[in-house]
C-alpha cells in the first residue's frame, strides 16, 4: 500500500488545488513485493477503466444493478473480455496471453461457452 502524507494547502489555494505531498510511505500488506515497485497506479488505472466501461459505474439512474448477483456477473464478464479477448495497445495481445494463461485470442463465443 501507497500512503502519501499531505501538508496544508498554501494561503489563497481554491479548493480544487491540490495539497502538497510531504512524504510517502509504503506499507506491505501481503506477500513480499520489492519496496520500490510498491503503487497504487496499477490498481488505480484497473479502477478508471473498469467505470468507464460499465455503465452501471457512470449513472445512478440508468444500467444500476437492482441485485448484487448482476452486479457480480456484470463486473465478471467485464473482466473476462478484458483480459482474455481485448488485444491491449501496448501489449499487442491479451493480459492472458502476456501471462501464458492462454495461447489464444477468445471471443465472446468461448465466454458463453463458460457459462
Amino acid at each position: 500500500m501507497l500512503i502519501k502524507i499531505y501538508g496544508s494547502t498554501p494561503e489563497g489555494e481554491k479548493r480544487y488545488s491540490p495539497a502538497k505531498i510531504k512524504d510517502i510511505e509504503s506499507k506491505i500488506i501481503a506477500g513480499k513485493p520489492e519496496r520500490k515497485y510498491i503503487s497504487t497506479s496499477y490498481v488505480e488505472r484497473q479502477n478508471l477503466t473498469m467505470r468507464m466501461s460499465l455503465r452501471r459505474f457512470t449513472r445512478l439512474t440508468n444500467a444500476f444493478s437492482k441485485k448484487i448477483e448482476n452486479h457480480i456477473y456484470a463486473i465478471s464478464l467485464h473482466f473476462m473480455y478484458y483480459n482474455f479477448c481485448r488485444i491491449h495497445q501496448t501489449l499487442k495481445v491479451t493480459p492472458a496471453m502476456e501471462a501464458k494463461v492462454t495461447d489464444r485470442l477468445w471471443d465472446v463465443e468461448d465466454i458463453v461457452k463458460l457459462l
